[in-house]
């Protein structure tokens, strides 16, 4: 594709890590040994991927060379102890899009997690609180993370990937598959597919200025065949998010909204993604 460099400087660091806790620096000993634990069970390998500007930390499974590869992007983690008081590191308590990713039964998966989670500060030296609070959708993540995503597309030897996003990681999907020309489809759990919209409707500050909007792209991912899941009892990214972004992608037979009752934030996803996973994408038989 046009936009992509041939070369990416990209660089595995302790390519083929297994689950024995054994990172040189380790960051967040219990959350990553949390997440540990989910991909091992799952037989998900982990490493740390440069992508510059970060180095970013992933779990990966590449089965069968060849197959489609189905890619998660995680949430913005732990990037605030409280409305007004930010973290000082974003690694998630729970892992929802990693635990996701455990559930899904394709040949090829990666899940990604957002720059400076679980990555230690003493490796991955751009770190720094903006990029997951004013900044956590601007160019340089937007861009490290579409490098990872062509990586591994190029190491499973893919035709297309498929893009799962929870929370803020559905923004990050859409203003991927935005620039790329391979996605085969695209879904959200719980996505901040408005991240306008939703900071409106918290009453707290707007992000920076340079992050990326998924809304402006809304219309030009509207033919990707494409799920958006609402928690019915989400009272952190209500339904009229997602609702406002199908809005503006304009009327399509690829953008679905689907409600998922009793599943708030976080809570209700991981028993049912095995049957919302196996919803059909195809945009001629949902078209009316």
């Amino acid at each position: 594709m046009s936009h992509r460099k041939s070369s990416f400087a990209i660089l595995f660091l302790s390519v083929s890590i297994f689950f024995s806790g054994c990172l040189t620096v380790p960051t967040t000993p219990e959350r990553l040994t949390t997440a540990d634990t989910i991909a091992g069970k799952a037989n998900f390998k982990r490493v740390w991927l440069r992508t510059p500007p970060f180095f970013l930390t992933v779990y990966e499974k590449i089965q069968t060379p060849g197959q489609p590869l189905h890619v998660y992007i995680e949430g913005d983690g732990y990037a605030w102890v409280t409305r007004t008081r930010i973290s000082g590191d974003p690694t998630p308590r729970r892992p929802l899009a990693l635990e996701l990713a455990a559930k899904d039964p394709a040949a090829n998966v990666v899940y990604l997690a957002r720059p400076c989670q679980y990555t230690p500060k003493k490796v991955d030296y751009a770190c720094d609180d903006a990029y997951w609070t004013d900044k956590r959708f601007s160019e340089p993540v937007v861009n490290s993370m579409d490098q990872a995503v062509e990586w591994f597309k190029k190491k499973a030897q893919s035709p297309s990937v498929d893009l799962i996003g929870y929370s803020g990681g559905g923004a990050v999907a859409v203003l991927i598959a935005a620039r790329r020309q391979d996605v085969k489809s695209l879904r959200t759990v719980a996505g901040n597919l408005d991240p306008a919209g939703l900071n409106e409707y918290h009453r707290v500050s707007p992000m920076d200025e340079k992050s990326l909007d998924p809304m402006e792209v809304a219309g030009k991912v509207a033919a990707i065949p494409q799920y958006h899941f609402i928690g019915g009892e989400d009272k952190v990214v209500p339904a009229l998010i997602s609702e406002n972004f199908s809005k503006k992608a304009t009327p399509s037979a690829c953008v679905h909204v689907m409600r998922v009752d009793g599943a708030d934030h976080v809570n209700g996803w991981t028993e049912n993604w095995s049957q919302l996973l196996a919803l059909p994408l195809d945009c001629s038989v949902n078209k009316k």
